[in-house]
Parts: C-alpha cells; structure tokens; sequence
C-alpha cells in the first residue's frame, strides 16, 4: 500500500492573506479579572497613596516659586 500524504502548506498562505493578517489590539488597561485579591487589594493602597503624595509635592513646589517670585 503507498503511504499517505502527511502534510502540506498549500493555499494556506492565501487563506490566510484574504482578509490580511492583523494585529493584535492593544488596551489601554490589562484586565485585573483572575488576579489574586491580596495582590488587588495592595495595588489600589498604592494608587491612592500614591495620589496623595504627588498632591503634597504639588502643593510643597507651588510654595517653593512663590517665595522665590517674591525674592
């Protein structure tokens, strides 16, 4: 008995091509859905204090070119 084919690549690549090869879309925000809630709930301790002390030095460096303005 003759053997069979075991594979072949043809019309693949036109298959593939008909509707072109996209990318995939990139998002903005990863999805957090499946990520271990210790890690979450950290995370988002971070972000707030974190928030809090871009405030502060905001606050600190708006003082800093008053007194210089005056000077």
């Amino acid at each position: 008995m003759a053997k069979s084919k075991n594979h072949t690549n043809h019309n693949q690549n036109r298959k593939d091509h008909r509707n072109g090869i996209k990318k995939p879309k990139k998002h903005r925000f990863m999805s957090m859905k499946g990520v271990d809630q210790k890690f979450l709930r950290n995370l988002r301790f971070a972000k707030k204090h974190n928030k809090r002390n871009k405030r502060h030095r905001q606050q600190k460096m708006a003082k800093v070119e008053a007194v210089e303005s005056k000077a």
